[in-house]
């Protein structure tokens, strides 16, 4: 690959000379920064690196969808709305083995665990208000 590298060399002089660039303030309301995963106005960043891509992958819409409802879900046990949402977000991942691993043990985890975790947790929720 010729020319594919540009090599620079800097001189004593280049680096006595004070930098010309300019720092520019962060904007607090770009939605690009990287800011958390809430944004201040309480939106979902979802240019957060701490998302690992997911939004933007093959499954990005689905991600979004489910973890959306997630976190807007106003439900006594957080997210037991969003079954459908999170069903079809794992449908999406299984169709990509190779970009979403499955969990070594129990490949089979689906939306059947979540919302058998979520009737225990009603449950016992129950329990605790009846004693």
């Amino acid at each position: 690959m010729v020319g594919k590298d540009r090599i620079i060399f800097a001189t004593k002089e280049d680096h006595e000379t004070p930098s010309s660039a300019e720092l520019v303030a962060d904007d607090p309301d770009d939605p690009y920064e990287e800011q958390g995963l809430i944004l201040p106005n309480g939106d979902i960043n979802w240019n957060c690196p701490c998302l690992g891509g997911m939004a933007s992958g093959p499954c990005g819409e689905q991600f979004k969808s489910a973890f959306s409802c997630f976190h807007y879900s106003s439900e006594e046990i957080k997210g037991s709305d969003c079954v459908d949402q999170f069903r079809a977000m794992q449908e999406c991942m299984q169709k990509y083995p190779d970009l979403y691993p499955q969990e070594d043990e129990n490949d089979e985890k689906s939306s059947k665990d979540l919302e058998a975790a979520s009737m225990e947790a009603s449950a016992a929720k129950e329990e605790e208000g009846s004693s």
